[in-house]
């Protein structure tokens, strides 16, 4: 009974030893006698115990690790610190573990040795302006020499970059320095559009109110024309009837000197004469003596205008 018992232990534990469950994203290197002999993936995994060994396991998800801050000299002769992170990735298990014997460490080396090179073929101000290019230039060193190691560099950032404190205190002051020029120029920029738009605005103004004051004479001219053409028509129409209603020659140049005095007397500097009024004082034939005559009554009273006894004379 104790005998089946320990048998039965025993096979339990060899199952138990003969299987390997590997997790999602992980994979392991397998080695048989010393020799590697594959790579389990997730799930479930049979193993043959004491012949068998796992060597090591591998992540396969992304991974980062930090490169420990660099002093590094520029080339006008000034020490930066510089910190950056490195994100890469296992895709060969296999040559990363019997390709490098530590390829995060390779990793951090190399990235510091190129950071030495590049830093030091460039400038305070290209080193401070320029971390794209330092990043990218670092990654295409880690791409050549991790190749072989089963490690893909998926991205390289230049976290900081720290001057001197003297540097840094010079940057500052300059940075004052500028921003203070920028103020002075967009307020002298805004005081020059204030001064362009108020002297805009006074010659609009000026143009606007000219171009009213204008436009209103022109009005006022208009209207006092349309005045004295309306009085002209007036005074035709009464004409016309009073010949429709049978007046004699006399009557109508009464009436039409009458009507000629009025509108002297108006603030008018021009009288339009009716075309009948005139075709009646020319047949009376002495038109020019009581124009005449008018004139020289303007001024002490109206104009008289009487018939004579036989007809023929105008006094």
């Amino acid at each position: 009974m104790t005998t089946s018992l320990i048998i039965l232990a025993s096979v339990i534990v060899l199952i138990a030893l003969s299987v390997r469950i590997i997790q999602q994203q992980r994979v392991a290197v397998v080695e048989r006698l010393g020799k590697f002999q594959r790579i389990m993936h997730p799930g479930l995994n049979l193993f043959i115990p004491i012949v068998d060994r796992v060597r090591v396991y591998h992540d396969l998800r992304i991974q980062q690790t930090n490169v420990p801050p660099q002093s590094v000299i520029t080339r006008d002769n000034v020490q930066v610190l510089i910190d950056t992170i490195v994100f890469y990735q296992v895709v060969g298990p296999e040559q990363a573990t019997y390709g490098i014997f530590d390829y995060v460490l390779g990793v951090r080396n190399i990235t510091t040795a190129t950071m030495r090179q590049i830093i030091g073929n460039l400038e305070l101000d290209e080193t401070l302006s320029g971390r794209e290019r330092i990043s990218a230039e670092i990654r295409t060193a880690l791409d050549e020499a991790t190749e072989k190691w089963g490690v893909r560099i998926e991205r390289v950032e230049v976290i900081d970059i720290k001057p001197p404190l003297d540097i840094q205190e010079a940057m500052d002051k300059q940075m004052k320095a500028e921003r203070n020029r920028r103020a002075t120029i967009l307020e002298a920029e805004a005081a020059k559009q204030d001064m362009i738009l108020r002297a805009e605005g006074d010659k609009t103004s000026k143009i606007l109110r000219a171009e009213g004051e204008r436009a209103s004479a022109e009005l006022q001219a208009l209207g006092q024309a349309r005045a004295i053409s309306d009085v002209a028509e007036a005074e035709k129409t009464r004409i016309q009837l009073l010949l429709e209603a049978g007046l004699d020659d006399r009557v109508l140049t009464y009436k039409s000197f009458e009507a000629l005095e009025k509108m002297s007397m108006g603030p008018a500097n021009k009288i339009f004469l009716p075309t009948a009024a005139v075709e009646v004082l020319g047949n009376i034939g002495a038109i020019g003596d009581m124009l005449k005559d008018s004139r020289q009554k303007v001024d002490s009273g109206p104009v008289s205008l009487k018939p004579s006894q036989n007809g023929n004379k105008v006094s």
